[in-house]
């Protein structure tokens, strides 16, 4: 099962992302925990990543293929593999199907930027124990309050609405792109396009979760 999992961020991937890692016992591959495992690792692309990491550069196409490759080469990858965040761009997409990197599904978790707003700029976190809150979906029994210790729960600056909203344009403007890359070619019937499949992402997290194992069925 080799598949790229889109979505907007706070659409819920990550939480798809395990359901999937775990039922068909493959990795979740993100490029910045390759990125870092190359440079840690001291390989020629690691090496060269870091130089342009070092500078403040964008890491290029090319070396970012080149780790998709050898990381998909690795012993874990046997029964297959579950991108998370990559192809970000068309370009990446079109270099990792010249590099014969097959993919079986494109998964797209769909959601309207105004229910993540809300979902995301409604999280309160309890700093010392993780223990998460929703102002309105999960909300703890003080306001403002953890449950357990009573303490001052604290809204992250990823969650702040302005962040969000941030994050939301990159991605329309950079990645949704993808959508229809993929869209277009499982609709032309190219026989070497992955599958493409959108859910609703705004139910329930275990009725994503069914609809996307039924759909890779």
């Amino acid at each position: 099962m080799r598949l790229i999992l889109l979505g907007a961020p706070g659409a819920g991937k990550g939480t798809q992302a395990n359901y999937i890692k775990e039922k068909y016992g493959i990795p979740q591959i993100s490029t910045g925990d390759m990125l870092r495992a190359a440079v840690k690792a001291g390989t020629p692309l690691g090496l060269e990543a870091k130089k342009i990491m070092d500078e403040g550069g964008l890491v290029r196409d090319d070396i970012i293929i080149g780790l998709v490759k050898e990381r998909i080469a690795e012993a874990d990858c046997a029964n297959g593999f579950l991108f998370d965040g990559f192809p970000r761009t068309i370009p990446q997409a079109e270099a990792m199907k010249e590099a014969g990197v097959a993919i079986d599904y494109v998964v797209e978790i769909d959601v309207p930027d105004a229910l993540i707003v809300d979902r995301m700029s409604g999280r309160r976190v309890h700093v010392a124990s993780g223990r998460t809150y929703h102002v309105k979906y999960n909300p703890p029994k003080v306001e403002g309050h953890d449950d357990v210790t009573g303490e001052e729960l604290i809204q992250r600056d990823d969650d702040k609405e302005e962040t969000v909203l941030k994050r939301l344009a990159v991605y329309h403007e950079q990645t949704e792109v993808l959508v229809g890359y993929y869209s277009q070619q499982a609709a032309a019937g190219d026989a070497s396009a992955p599958k493409y499949v959108k859910i609703d992402g705004t139910q329930a997290v275990e009725a994503v979760r069914d609809q996307v194992f039924a759909a890779l069925a």
